[in-house]
């Protein structure tokens, strides 16, 4: 990980509120603090602007030289962010993240000889990378046997293999040695295939090389199964042709380059902290400006750094012509959906399902976004298409049938919602989602009580520390009569859930029920606190809570024309 420190919320508040002059950050200490925290906010335009300022006054100051850098890199800005890093290696001060730009820069330049000039114990970036590269870089110079070596030393490193043999196999098949490239994805196919999809596909293309279309064909059906994406089928029906396909994973010692930073990137995702992935993914996007695998990954990333804008801003640099386009559009929809755009997010799925209309996953993120945004009779026809494209037994098929239940229930049509739920259920028999929204269902319709215990007991089995789950089953305990039963769980569920309206409100009817009045009345008084008065749907209602606390759930019910409780000592 990178040298940053960052500072807890509580923190930068603490921070802003002893330096009132964060905003315009006149000082060097104001841009300073004001870059740290835009920072930990991942904000990197903004963490950019600032540290130029402080190091405008402060020129020499390591610190901010290195995260005005970083800030430059994960915008993708390696030609802005060389000067800064080549400052700090003539400064001899060691920086990960300055000797990335800097090898970038030489990777660009194709100056192979002054990369491998380079000292890896001070100007390295770490065993991989640099191994990797310097391989690479004795490609570029013309030293392709020692390039095969330099590919064997790295595998002998603890945990490199199937990094470093990847890339042999990817040199070998750039100068047109398919044979040898072949020979390694067939030695190392485990571990190989355990890499990126990349791996597969380029194993593809060299399978074509050597006329064994077939083969490539059924490799992709054992690793992605028959119903394949955009791009898989794009590879697809081109293997299925007559001929071969040209080998475009790594056409260039450069390709090979930002294969490298790419590998490192997607081998991070998810393993380490997203900015520490992002800066390898901009480096493989500066060197291969088409690596659309590398596009997608950083706008990935953006997207989970809450850095919604700059998201959809790299999602819209893969071309409309792409294979992966659609791929692209889904990500830049959700990131839409996350900035709080969804207008803009429902227009960009209803036109990527006129696109890629017999493309299920479409119109199911569709269907899911419209069913966030309480639009349910068109979620459901989104769902209804999604199921038409989807398998009998597809692994998808069950949530798909809960999703269009979900609608179908929100607009109180019961018996489809029912249908639905229970069709669900017969392909995933223990779903403890679907037990849960089934059971809780027909306990506040007060049909199949019995069964719809049974359900929420599996339910809460298989997720025990689910707060709505748990809830569910005090719920029912409670509709069944059952009030020292039911004590426990909602009890339980309030501590999963704290600050939820609706438990704290069931809560406190079970308090009631059994003789608790002045605890009852206490949750009643929370679950009002909790309450958003601007969600005109939440299942709380705070007019019907407040009218418990003037009058009591006993006059409630009455009034509402509902059976009397039974209290805890069994009379009503």
């Amino acid at each position: 990980m990178f040298p940053i420190l960052r500072f807890t919320g509580m923190a930068a508040l603490a921070l802003s509120l002893c330096f009132p002059s964060l905003a315009p950050a006149q000082s060097g200490s104001g841009a300073y603090l004001a870059g740290r925290q835009a920072l930990y906010d991942s904000d990197y335009g903004t963490a950019a602007d600032y540290y130029a300022r402080a190091l405008a006054l402060d020129p020499d100051n390591a610190g901010l030289m290195d995260n005005l850098v970083l800030s430059q890199l994960a915008l993708g800005r390696i030609d802005a962010a060389l000067p800064v890093a080549r400052r700090m290696e003539e400064a001899g001060i060691g920086s990960q993240i300055a000797h990335m730009v800097s090898v970038a820069n030489l990777i660009a330049d194709g100056d192979y000889d002054a990369l491998l000039a380079r000292d890896s114990d001070t100007l390295g970036i770490g065993p991989l990378v640099d191994g990797l590269v310097e391989a690479w870089a004795l490609m570029g110079a013309g030293s392709v046997s020692k390039a095969l070596t330099r590919f064997d030393d790295v595998a002998d490193s603890n945990g490199l293999r199937s990094f470093a043999l990847y890339h042999k196999a990817l040199a070998l098949a750039m100068v047109g040695d398919y044979e040898g490239a072949e020979a390694i994805f067939a030695e190392q196919s485990e571990g190989l295939m355990a890499m990126p999809r990349r791996a597969v596909i380029a194993r593809a293309e060299i399978l074509s090389q050597l006329e064994r279309n077939e083969d490539a064909l059924a490799m992709l059906t054992e690793m992605f199964g028959d119903r394949l994406d955009p791009s898989l089928a794009d590879l697809a029906n081109r293997l299925s042709g007559d001929g071969a396909l040209p080998f475009t994973q790594v056409r260039t010692v450069q390709d090979g380059m930002a294969e490298v930073f790419f590998t490192i990137a997607a081998a991070l995702n998810g393993e380490a902290a997203d900015d520490y992935a992002l800066v390898y993914a901009r480096v493989a996007g500066f060197l291969r400006p088409d690596h659309i695998d590398a596009l997608l990954l950083g706008a990935s990333l953006l997207d989970g750094l809450g850095q919604y804008d700059l998201s959809v801003e790299t999602y819209r640099q893969v071309p409309v012509d792409s294979p992966d386009y659609h791929a692209a559009e889904l990500g830049r929809a959700e990131a839409l959906r996350r900035a709080a755009k969804p207008d803009a997010a429902i227009e960009v799925l209803e036109q990527l399902a006129r696109d890629y209309a017999d493309q299920a996953q479409v119109h199911t993120a569709l269907g899911d976004l419209l069913r966030q945004q309480e639009e349910y009779g068109r979620a459901v026809r989104a769902y209804d298409t999604a199921l038409e494209l989807t398998p009998a037994d597809g692994p998808t098929r069950w949530f798909l049938l809960y999703a269009r239940g979900i609608s179908h229930e929100r607009q109180k049509n019961w018996t489809k919602a029912e249908a639905d739920f229970r069709a669900a259920l017969e392909l995933n028999p223990d779903q403890p989602q679907v037990l849960n929204y089934l059971g809780y269902s027909m306990v506040e319709k007060q049909v199949n009580l019995d069964e719809a215990l049974n359900m929420i007991e599996r339910a809460v089995a298989a997720r025990p520390d689910s707060g709505y789950i748990v809830d569910s089953l005090g719920w029912v305990l409670f509709r069944l009569g059952r009030y020292d039963e039911a004590v426990s769980h909602m009890e339980k569920a309030v501590e999963l859930m704290p600050v939820d309206p609706v438990v704290n409100d069931h809560l406190g009817d079970v308090y009631w029920a059994v003789g608790r009045a002045r605890e009852a009345e206490f949750q009643w008084k929370r679950a009002l606190s909790f309450v958003d008065p601007d969600d005109a749907n939440a299942e709380a209602d705070p007019d019907r809570i407040r009218r418990k606390l003037d009058i009591g759930l006993d006059q409630v019910l009455a009034e509402e024309g509902a059976a009397p409780l039974k209290f805890a000592n069994g009379d009503e």
